[in-house]
């Protein structure tokens, strides 16, 4: 099995797990607070990971582009966490999970018109399957 295949599958593992602790946590809490608090530990454990490897010193090697487009992708992932946080506060685990998941179609979609990602009548039966998925468990 291709590594990237093990890493996606454990992408999908803590993307479920996050579902759940993510549920219970925003019981209580609001979810723009619950948001900023994960960020601020992701954050922390991020950095002291970058230092321990010795990788914080390539900062300052990292283009401009590169740069804005790493800033964009943050943007829309706090965007993200606290669209996710507010859908679990009000619905079920299942269903915020199956409709977050279309995510995967959006991709499709978007690396098809701006990335030029090949469109294949097996990637587009695999996107409808992915939404009929999604309609099923909400």
């Amino acid at each position: 099995m291709a590594l990237w295949i093990v890493y996606a599958l454990l992408a999908a593992l803590f993307a479920a797990l996050v579902a759940i602790f993510g549920k219970v946590g925003v019981r209580e809490v609001d979810a723009t607070l619950a948001t900023a608090v994960r960020v601020v530990v992701m954050a922390f454990f991020l950095v002291s990971v970058a230092a321990l490897l010795g990788k914080t010193g390539s900062l300052g090697a990292v283009s401009r582009r590169s740069f804005l487009f790493i800033v964009l992708s943050a943007s829309q992932a706090l965007r993200r966490g606290c669209s996710y946080f507010l859908a679990l506060r009000e619905g079920p685990a299942t269903g915020v999970a199956a409709l977050d998941r279309l995510s995967v179609v959006l991709v499709f979609l978007l690396a098809v018109v701006f990335l030029g990602e090949a469109f294949t009548a097996k990637a587009a039966l695999g996107a409808a399957l992915v939404v009929v998925g999604a309609v099923l468990l909400v």
